[in-house]
């Protein structure tokens, strides 16, 4: 885990929807919670199950899969980043309708900071 200075830091130079390569370290229940992801920053990288293909855990990213994740958003009571796939084949296939639903204002936060107002969470 990361001191506290270093997560302020790290937040402090990245912004909504940034894509970062990853490597998937962890799928602990396929279908069930999300993937782990190493960003190289540090700090854990998550992708959370609604993000995800539903109901099709075999088109999850396996671990080992390198591939570009977008920065969604920060946890708040622990230094992690969640993250959501860059390559459709591994997005939730009504991606569009989720942001609509619960999330209308991402297109907006793209490129933001991600230090100031939090955005609503998921």
């Amino acid at each position: 885990m990361v001191a506290e200075a270093e997560w302020e830091r790290i937040q402090g130079e990245l912004r909504f929807g940034q894509v970062l390569t990853g490597t998937v370290v962890r799928v602990p229940k396929p279908g069930v919670i999300g993937v782990f992801v190493d960003i190289g920053l540090g700090v854990e990288g998550f992708v959370d199950v609604v993000l995800l293909p539903r109901g099709r855990s075999e088109d999850w990213p396996v671990e080992g899969t390198v591939t570009d994740f977008e920065v969604w958003w920060v946890h708040s009571d622990h230094p992690q980043v969640r993250l959501k796939p860059a390559d459709p084949q591994y997005l939730c296939e009504d991606f569009a309708d989720f942001v609509a639903r619960y999330r209308p204002t991402w297109p907006s936060e793209i490129g933001k900071a991600l230090k100031g107002p939090k955005p609503s969470a998921p």
